[in-house]
């Protein structure tokens, strides 16, 4: 699903009167999911799942063409775990 159909398929569930009410919707939803993980905070939904940043440690790779090692250094990555009525709908 591209952001053009879910901005499509919030207008059509939400009420919205205008489709751009639904793209800012979304866009505000995005910007303040960043900033809030941006912050170091988790973000929770209930039944859908949260988000959180977690630091990846710094570490020894390889480059996939010449086969050198190339140190790989620390950072961060953001991590969505599936709540419980996520997994179920999925099954």
């Amino acid at each position: 699903m591209t952001k053009a159909e879910l901005v499509q398929a919030i207008h059509a569930q939400s009420g919205l009167s205008t489709r751009a009410q639904a793209e800012a919707a979304l866009d505000a939803l995005i910007s303040t999911l960043t900033t809030t993980l941006k912050a170091g905070d988790t973000v929770t939904f209930t039944g859908f799942g949260s988000f959180k940043v977690a630091k990846r440690a710094a570490r020894k790779g390889r480059n996939p063409r010449t086969g050198k090692e190339i140190s790989i250094p620390a950072g961060k990555a953001v991590k969505f775990t599936p709540g419980k009525a996520l997994k179920e709908a999925v099954k």
